[in-house]
């Protein structure tokens, strides 16, 4: 893994905002470059996979991994990987990745709504029966067009409530929760938040088609929502890379793990000594 990572480790400031917020923006974490390449890719994609365009022109990928190893390389990216195990520990896995393209929405089909506001992994949120839900697993969304003003399809959140269970709706069907807001920014930055906080998607008022690329993390114990196997993945031969792909010694390994099993807290506690290595 790329020793960049020890220099983007979670600040205290960043450990205090997520945990405060449920969310944490970090501008540039993808250069230029990186963005112009991924736009391309996920565009390809896009036109491959064209008979899943869903009726209002939105696209939702899942499962493409493979097409392409810049979306491998995100697995670990060094400007923002450090901080998801700065939040969640070493036992972790990828356990979702999609892509969500948003084109503009016709004139005549725009219209004030309510947006579809929700909390992550389905059903966790009807089975786990403690209040506040324990955290389970967080996102990354590297934002690859401009949602630096409003209307362009933007991630939207309502700050601090991955602490509760519930969400209460005004009466007015138009209104949005109390405290929502939209998450305005530039291309290259990444979102990470909290599976429990409240969040939707947004209609695309601009002539900007909006794309993301989110990777969802996880304990190692929870079942992936996508179809990985990391037999489908030879080619990766880095040991970290194959602990995020689902790589385990046996069924044991995801709940007991052996030092095998979990080559990210060996080599957190090799660079960045023991003191960083969560129980």
């Amino acid at each position: 893994m790329d020793p960049a990572c020890l220099q983007n480790a979670l600040s205290d400031e960043e450990r205090r905002k997520f945990e405060e917020d449920g969310y944490l923006v970090v501008e540039d974490a993808l250069p230029p470059s990186v963005v112009a390449q991924l736009e391309g890719l996920v565009d390809q994609l896009g036109e491959s996979r064209a008979e899943e365009v869903e009726p209002d022109g939105r696209l939702h990928l899942r499962d493409f991994l493979k097409f392409h190893p810049a979306f491998l390389d995100l697995l670990d990216w060094p400007t923002t990987f450090p901080k998801v195990w700065g939040v969640m520990g070493w036992h972790i896995q990828l356990y979702i990745a999609h892509i969500d393209i948003t084109p503009p929405l016709p004139a005549e089909a725009r219209q004030e709504a309510r947006l579809s506001w929700h909390q992550d992994s389905g059903r966790l949120n009807i089975e786990l029966e403690t209040e506040p839900q324990p955290r389970i697993s967080m996102k990354v969304g590297y934002f690859l067009t401009d949602t630096s003003e409003p209307g362009r399809g933007n991630f939207w959140v309502v700050p601090g409530s991955h602490k509760r269970n519930s969400l209460d709706l005004p009466e007015d069907e138009t209104a949005q929760p109390e405290g929502a807001v939209p998450v305005c920014v530039k291309p290259g930055a990444a979102v990470f938040f909290d599976r429990r906080l409240w969040h939707s998607r947004s209609p695309n008022h601009s002539d900007i088609t909006r794309k993301v690329i989110f990777y969802g993390y996880s304990f190692r114990w929870l079942r992936p929502r996508d179809n990985l196997r990391i037999e489908d993945y030879p080619e990766v031969l880095d040991p970290i890379r194959r602990q995020l792909l689902g790589a385990s010694r046996d069924g044991h390994g995801y709940s007991s793990p052996e030092p095998e099993d979990v080559p990210l807290k060996h080599w957190i506690a090799e660079h960045a000594g023991d003191e960083a290595v969560a129980r």
